[in-house]
C-alpha cells in the first residue's frame, strides 16, 4: 500500500491527491499544516507528500517553495494540475433570513487558507465587505472551525466535500474570481512514481549564480536558448543569507534523460553556477472525467 501525506481531508490537496492516485491502493495521512506534510515523508512515515506549489490567480506558494528548497531534500516525482473551485460554506439555517435565503449581512467572519482567500477576494469585497477575513492552515480546517463555532455568524471558503464531511451547507458554489483557476501540485518522495502514461516530462533545478559576474543570467538563459530548450517557469527567491542574494527556480520542459539538457546544465556550471536538480518527472494535465 502506498502511504501519502496530504493537507486535511476535504481540502483541494486531498481532492487533487485522489485524482492522481485514482485506482491505486493508497493510505492517506492527513496533516493540518504543510510542515507536517513535508516531515511525514522526510522522516520516512509516508512514501510521498502532496505539495500545492503554484496557483493560476495567486502565483507561487512561497512557504511551500521555501520548505522544498531549504528544509527537506526530497525529489519531485510528478506534477499535475487540478481545478481549484472554491465555495462559500456555513450553516444556512443560521445565516439566512425568514425566507430561507442566504443573508450576507449575517456573516461576520470568513475563514480560509490564504491562497484560497486570495482566489475569492473580488467576490468577498462585493458581497461581504463588512466581514472579517481570517487565514487558517487549510480550507478544510476553516470548514471544521465554522462547524465547531455554531451561532457565531462565521462562514468558510472551501470544498464541497469538506461541507459534506462536516455537516454544513454550501451557501454559494463557485465563488472564485476566475473560471480558469487551477493549482499545480508536486508529488515529492524518494520512490519513483509509476502512474498514468504521459509523453510530457519536466526537470526542475535550483540554481545559485556566482557573485560579481556581470551577465551571468544572460549566459544561463543562452545555454538553454541556443539548444531550443523551453523553460516553462523561472522564479527568483531570496537565499535568506544576504540582502540582495537570490537563487533561481527553473522548470524545464525536457527530461534529464536526454543529450541536450545535461550539456546545458554542464555549461551553466562551467561559469560558476551551483545547480541542484530537484527532480525529472512526468507532468500531467487535468482531464475532466
Amino acid at each position: 500500500m502506498i502511504k501519502v501525506a496530504c493537507l486535511p481531508q476535504g481540502s483541494t490537496s486531498d481532492e487533487a491527491a485522489r485524482y492522481l492516485f485514482k485506482g491505486m491502493d493508497v493510505d492517506f495521512s492527513y496533516h493540518s499544516i504543510i510542515a507536517d506534510v513535508f516531515l511525514s515523508t522526510a522522516e520516512g512515515r509516508t512514501n510521498y507528500s502532496i505539495i500545492p506549489i503554484e496557483n493560476t490567480i495567486d502565483g507561487s506558494v512561497s512557504l511551500h517553495t521555501d520548505w522544498l528548497i531549504n528544509e527537506v531534500n526530497l525529489p519531485i516525482q510528478a506534477e499535475w494540475v487540478y481545478p481549484s473551485i472554491q465555495n462559500l460554506i456555513g450553516p444556512l439555517s443560521e445565516l439566512s433570513g425568514a425566507d430561507g435565503v442566504l443573508d450576507y449581512s449575517r456573516i461576520v467572519k470568513v475563514l480560509s487558507h490564504p491562497v484560497a482567500m486570495a482566489q475569492c477576494l473580488q467576490y468577498l469585497r462585493k458581497h461581504i465587505p463588512h466581514a472579517e477575513l481570517e487565514n487558517v492552515g487549510s480550507t478544510s480546517e476553516a470548514v471544521r472551525i465554522v462547524r465547531d463555532h455554531p451561532h457565531s455568524g462565521w462562514a468558510a471558503i472551501g470544498q464541497i466535500s469538506a461541507a459534506a464531511n462536516n455537516g454544513l451547507d454550501v451557501l454559494e458554489q463557485g465563488v472564485t474570481d476566475h473560471d480558469n483557476n487551477f493549482t499545480r501540485f508536486l508529488l515529492i518522495g524518494e520512490e519513483a512514481f509509476t502512474g498514468k502514461p504521459t509523453d510530457k516530462c519536466k526537470t526542475s533545478i535550483h540554481m545559485t549564480m556566482p557573485e560579481d559576474y556581470p551577465g551571468a543570467l544572460h549566459q544561463v538563459l543562452s545555454a538553454f536558448a541556443w539548444r531550443k530548450i523551453n523553460l516553462s517557469r523561472i522564479e527568483s527567491r531570496p537565499t535568506k543569507k544576504k540582502l540582495g542574494n537570490y537563487y533561481f527556480l527553473i522548470d524545464i520542459e525536457m527530461s534529464l534523460d536526454t543529450i541536450l539538457l545535461p550539456s546545458a546544465l554542464a555549461e551553466i556550471e562551467a561559469i560558476g553556477c551551483q545547480v541542484r536538480v530537484l527532480g525529472s518527472y512526468p507532468s500531467y494535465s487535468y482531464k475532466k472525467e
